[in-house]
């Protein structure tokens, strides 16, 4: 489009050509491998660590097609200090993991799913807790046993849970039960409950959504 086509635009229509822009460059860059999909990374994330809303903005949506090299480095700034930068940067991973996970793209989603599983080690709870849930939506039972180590973490273990109940597979069943022998009481209920829903038979440990919250009046 040339500056006199431009001109004439209404200041939606110049926004959504410059989104349309900002989603051709990234699925055309990172197209390419290597340094070139470094490079549009790096792109994408200078764009969602602006604070004009207006770059932010059309980075995050259009984020999808950056792929596996952008994870870590949105993962990174899911911390930042600027609150408006941090949730962008985390409504772009997700759609980098959406993207990943359309059908017909398994070999995107492996590449994202190994660029996720090291971030459950993350010092942030944030990071652990989202990354559970990412890999929920695209996780293999390569994933499950990384996920189940979190089931001992007080602070993301409830977390982990549901991540879990949403593979399938009787890798995160198992994982499920192996967690369930070792669990702090308090927790084992919720445990009990999930694999109940898996179709497993457990002794003790009822719902507690059955359990009355306040007495009776008479």
């Amino acid at each position: 489009m040339c500056c006199e086509e431009t001109a004439t635009l209404k200041p939606a229509e110049i926004m959504s050509h410059n989104t349309l822009k900002t989603a051709l460059a990234i699925a055309t860059t990172t197209a390419l491998t290597g340094s070139a999909s470094a490079a549009a990374s790096d792109d994408l994330l200078r764009q969602i660590k602006s604070t004009d809303d207006a770059v932010r903005g059309p980075a995050w949506q259009n984020a999808g097609p950056a792929g596996a090299p952008a994870v870590q480095p949105l993962a990174a700034t899911m911390s930042d200090p600027n609150f408006e930068i941090a949730r962008c940067a985390k409504r772009a991973l997700y759609k980098v993991v959406r993207h990943a996970g359309r059908p017909g793209a398994a070999k995107e989603a492996l590449a994202v799913q190994a660029e996720l599983l090291p971030l459950l080690k993350s010092e942030v709870v944030a990071v652990r807790r989202e990354v559970l849930w990412m890999l929920s939506e695209i996780g293999t039972p390569e994933a499950v046993a990384p996920m189940a180590t979190l089931l001992t973490d007080k602070e993301v273990r409830e977390d982990a849970r549901c991540a879990l109940m949403r593979i399938p597979g009787r890798q995160a069943t198992q994982a499920l039960k192996t967690a369930l022998a070792g669990a702090p009481e308090e927790f084992k209920f919720a445990l009990a409950d999930s694999l109940r829903k898996r179709g497993e038979t457990v002794k003790g440990y009822p719902s507690q959504k059955l359990k009355p919250t306040r007495t009776p009046q008479v």
